[in-house]
């Protein structure tokens, strides 16, 4: 079996996988990263939403063989310590979260959006949700906590 080797919240990491492993599997069967979730497995709902190399990816759909040598973010990664990343806390303030399944892969979405656009608009907040579902909130909460996160983000 082939290794493949990548940095992974910050630390490097390698592992025999067979080359049909994917990103999501690697994150949660290797490395025990099990915050990134599997909700479709057709790249449909964004639970499995990572960065690579700082841009948001449904790790569903990426081969692990396909990240070999990048830098992959997971949510785990977010906090520091006991200190929840400010898009975190945004989200645990403003009540973004119900059951929680698909959390994890709409911050680090959220994360990305802010990456490229520090203070967007409710309407840019939705649209760029399209590829993330949630079957709990309705999503208001959500946009809220998003544009809470970004403010916070701010200063």
């Amino acid at each position: 079996m082939p290794t493949v080797s990548m940095t992974v919240n910050g630390k490097s990491v390698s592992a025999e996988v067979e080359p049909r492993t994917l990103l999501v599997q690697y994150l949660r069967e290797h490395l025990g990263l099990t915050g990134t979730h599997v909700g479709c497995d057709t790249s449909q709902c964004g639970a499995c939403v990572v960065h690579v190399n700082g841009e948001s990816a449904k790790s569903c759909t990426i081969l692990a063989m396909q990240v070999e040598g990048a830098d992959v973010a997971t949510i785990e990664g977010l906090a520091d310590g006991d200190t929840l990343h400010p898009m975190q806390e945004a989200f645990r303030e403003n009540h973004g979260l119900q059951c929680g399944f698909c959390t994890p892969g709409v911050v680090m979405s959220a994360l990305d959006l802010v990456r490229t656009n520090a203070d967007p608009s409710e309407r840019e907040v939705r649209e760029w949700l399209e590829g993330n579902l949630c079957r709990c909130t309705g999503y208001h909460n959500i946009v809220k906590s998003i544009l809470a996160g970004a403010k916070a983000m701010q200063g």
